[in-house]
C-alpha cells in the first residue's frame, strides 16, 4: 500500500514537524530520480527520507505529503520540457511539433538519467487511491496536445496549413508519437532510432503546408 495514505502520514499534525534544514532543489532532484526510476507507487516515504537524508517530519513540513512532493517533482521535471507557451510562440505548428519531439527524445535518452518520460509514461496504470495524481498527469499530457491543436488551428486560419487540416487529429497523432517515444526508449530504442522515427512522423505533416517565411 502507498505509505503516504496511512493514517499517521495523513494526519494534520504532520505539518508541525521541525523546520527542514536541507536544500530544497537538491531534495527535489533526489525525489525526481527515485520517482522517475521506480514510479510513484514504487517509492515509499522511508525511501525518500533515507535518500534525502532527513526525518519524516521534515519532509512533511517542507512538502506536505508524498503526493504533494510528487506534484512538485512533476513541476520541477516539466520545467525542462516543452511548455504550452513555447508551442504557442513557435514560428509555426510544424516547428512546434518538431521541437516537441526533439525535446522529448533528448529527455528520455540523456546518458546517466532514467529512461522514459515521467509525464508521458507516468502512472498509466495505478491503484484507485491515487486517482487524483493520475488525473493530474492526464491533464499535463492533455495540455501539450491542446496547445499544439490550438497552434495548428491558428496556422489553418493564417493560411499556413490547408483548410482541410484536422487540427484535433493531427495534434493527437503527434501526442501519440511523443508518448510512444517514451515507451520505445524504455524498450531500448536509441536516440538515433527515435530521431528517425520522429522524422518519419513529420513527413506525415499535411501536404501543401506553407512556412512563415513563405507567407511573408
Amino acid at each position: 500500500m502507498d505509505s503516504s495514505s496511512t493514517k499517521p502520514h495523513d494526519a494534520s499534525p504532520r505539518r508541525r514537524g521541525r523546520q527542514a534544514t536541507f536544500d530544497r532543489n537538491e531534495a527535489l532532484d533526489i525525489a525526481l530520480d527515485l520517482f522517475w526510476r521506480h514510479g510513484y507507487e514504487g517509492v515509499s516515504v522511508a525511501d525518500l527520507t533515507k535518500a534525502i537524508g532527513i526525518a519524516a517530519p521534515s519532509l512533511y513540513h517542507a512538502f506536505g505529503s508524498k503526493a504533494d512532493l510528487y506534484r512538485e517533482v512533476l513541476r520541477h521535471y516539466g520545467s525542462n520540457g516543452m511548455s504550452p507557451d513555447e508551442i504557442a510562440a513557435a514560428p509555426s505548428s510544424q516547428d512546434a511539433a518538431r521541437l516537441m519531439l526533439e525535446r522529448g527524445i533528448a529527455a528520455v535518452t540523456t546518458p546517466g538519467r532514467p529512461l522514459g518520460c515521467m509525464i508521458s509514461s507516468g502512472m498509466l496504470m495505478s491503484s484507485p487511491e491515487n486517482a487524483d495524481l493520475v488525473a493530474e498527469l492526464r491533464r499535463l499530457r492533455a495540455s501539450l496536445r491542446e496547445a499544439l491543436q490550438r497552434r495548428i488551428a491558428r496556422d489553418v486560419e493564417e493560411g499556413l496549413l490547408p483548410e482541410t487540416t484536422d487540427a484535433p487529429s493531427l495534434a493527437r497523432f503527434f501526442a501519440a508519437v511523443l508518448q510512444g517515444i517514451s515507451v520505445q526508449a524504455l524498450d531500448g530504442a536509441t536516440a538515433a532510432e527515435l530521431r528517425a522515427a520522429a522524422a518519419a512522423a513529420l513527413r506525415a505533416w499535411p501536404a501543401g503546408s506553407r512556412t512563415t517565411s513563405d507567407a511573408n
